[in-house]
């Protein structure tokens, strides 16, 4: 006897008429705002964290101060995620998304201050107020998917990534700009970038503000016929294993990430591969991240969301794999799969969050994945720095093999349950 279609796929627990529904009429209008804000956000974060250990340092004089400019950012984007997604179940995606954005728009006025009156102990506060941009890039992949079809949610959760990469490849590109007009006014070097990044965000803060309406949050909710005026902030992660493991394969896949990642150009530069060759390794590492992204969103909604997670795994496999059999200079090898891994990873996994969330849950449960999924991705890269000080950037990928584990273990466990079920 044939098997129903529904056990046939594995990504997501929608019925059949959730499946074959017709689309919302304001989703292609949702995904069209989100990627346009996307695109600025990316310009924006791309301006300010790519030069912000040499914004930090010029600020406070400290070399060793350096590395807290990305990690002030992450740190900023783990605390604010939880409070914001609570304002998106409260209030709409609409307010939470654009109190996100009065925040990292002040930040950067924190920032543009601190680096005119060289003011280093303010230069921290600005770059952890940063990281509010960081939860609206994450909370926005959630929003273009709260009015998606349960069949499209890879492919337009992926298609906003995807955005960012714009405004990403395109920020540091336009730093020498900003020194064009700060310098003159005496804001001091590098302090330009941040009057560009702040336009970027006040850019943003107006489109999501005027133009995301219908709210996509309440109105899946109207759509469903819940409420969100009062939602169930009480459920709780641990009590629905399910969930649980889908959150674990989203912070292992960052942590390894973020380990390998921050410690790979210090590899390469005591290896003896020069500046140029490291920035190269670096790009195609943040391409691979969000490029492909359409793809894996393609194979999560096609293939299946846990299929696309294993394809991941593998991917990072291959990563370490390559840092520890590739001479370092095919470093950029290692440094694309592991975005390519991490990309496929949370792509296919982030839609899986929400099949199996119920909706009055969701904005709850996708702000704790993003928190943990922060603090993961802070905690590996402060780790990382201590193993390979200690025992060596080979020993660092073989550690980090326990969280592509954790992310098999989450994949399979899923697709032994639904085989048993079927």
């Amino acid at each position: 006897m044939a098997r129903p279609q529904s056990s046939r796929r594995e990504s997501s627990p929608d019925t059949a008429a959730e499946l074959t529904s017709r689309p919302h009429p304001a989703q292609r209008r949702t995904l069209a705002v989100l990627s346009l804000a996307q695109i600025f956000v990316g310009l924006a974060n791309g301006l300010a964290v790519g030069v912000g250990s040499l914004f930090v340092v010029r600020v406070t004089g400290v070399d060793a101060l350096g590395g807290m400019a990305a990690t002030l950012v992450t740190l900023g984007g783990a605390v604010m995620s939880a409070p914001l997604a609570r304002l998106a179940a409260r209030r709409g995606r609409r307010i939470s998304l654009t109190t996100a954005c009065v925040v990292a728009l002040t930040a950067t006025a924190v920032l543009v201050i601190s680096g005119a009156f060289d003011l280093g102990w303010l230069v921290m506060i600005g770059f952890f107020g940063l990281g509010a941009s960081s939860s609206l890039t994450l909370q926005a992949r959630f929003a273009a998917v709260d009015l998606a079809q349960p069949h499209r949610r890879g492919r337009d959760m992926s298609l906003v990534i995807w955005m960012t990469t714009i405004g990403v490849v395109a920020g540091p590109s336009i730093v020498p700009l900003g020194d064009r007009l700060g310098v003159p006014l005496g804001l001091g070097e590098l302090t330009g970038a941040y009057v560009l990044s702040g336009t970027g965000l006040l850019i943003v803060t107006f489109v999501v503000w005027v133009f995301l309406r219908p709210d996509p949050l309440q109105a899946a909710g109207a759509q469903a016929g819940e409420s969100t005026a009062n939602p169930e902030t009480a459920f709780r992660i641990l009590h629905h294993p399910r969930i649980l493991w889908v959150v674990v394969m989203i912070a292992s896949a960052h942590a390894m990430m973020v380990g390998i990642m921050a410690m790979t150009p210090v590899h390469l530069e005591h290896a003896g591969q020069a500046l140029p060759l490291i920035m190269l390794a670096m790009s195609a590492h943040t391409g691979g991240m969000y490029v492909l992204s359409p793809v894996f969103g393609f194979l999560a909604d096609s293939v299946g969301r846990r299929s696309t997670v294993l394809l991941g795994a593998f991917l990072l496999a291959a990563s370490a794999a390559a840092n520890l059999l590739l001479p370092e200079s095919l470093g950029i090898v290692g440094l694309a799969l592991l975005g390519f891994g991490w990309s496929a990873v949370t792509v296919a996994a982030s839609a899986l969050l929400n099949d199996e969330t119920p909706q009055h849950a969701r904005p709850v449960v996708q702000g704790r994945s993003d928190t943990t999924m922060g603090f993961a991705g802070a905690g590996a890269g402060a780790f990382a720095g201590v193993v390979v000080a200690t025992i060596g950037f080979d020993s660092l990928n073989w550690i980090m093999l326990i969280a592509l584990a954790l992310i098999v273990i989450g994949a399979t466990r899923g697709l032994k349950n639904r085989i048993h079920s079927a």
